[in-house]
């Protein structure tokens, strides 16, 4: 539960701001014309401080409720058509067939496709490896 302690507005129209900041791209002046219209008079400032202290804690309340993935993943790699282009598809795709993560390239690179995917598939993969090779996938986690 996200918990908006000392917070003078209502917590609906604390989530719902920066719900629509962070899922539309708008900016705070519009997003200060968008609260106006549904009847909550407030700061361009505010908006900015609200999404910079809620947006972790909504990041962490959506991780939660995620659906869990397998221990076991692969990478899938084809070729597809995307608005006329041919480009390279990159999956990390558990045992079940479920798509953890993809990635678009116009050229064949498999090391980048393998930078791009989730930490998760990282952690699954870290428990396999040497410690020489545990460090480079930690570091390659916590860059992004």
């Amino acid at each position: 539960m996200i918990s908006l302690k000392g917070c003078h507005f209502p917590k609906d129209a604390v989530l719902y701001a920066v719900f629509f900041y962070l899922r539309y791209t708008v900016s705070y002046r519009d997003l200060e014309e968008i609260m106006a219209e549904r009847g909550v008079q407030v700061d361009r400032a505010t908006l900015n401080r609200w999404v910079v202290k809620y947006s972790p804690m909504i990041a962490v309340n959506a991780q939660s409720k995620k659906r869990p993935t397998l221990s076991s993943w692969r990478m899938d790699e084809t070729y597809v058509r995307v608005r006329g282009k041919w480009m390279y598809l990159y999956r990390a795709v558990d045992k079940a067939g479920n798509t953890l993560d993809f990635m678009l390239s116009e050229r064949r690179n498999r090391p980048a496709a393998l930078v791009s995917l989730p930490k998760r598939c990282l952690l699954v993969e870290f428990q396999k490896r040497s410690l020489s090779t545990k460090v480079e996938l930690m570091r390659r986690a916590f860059e992004k």
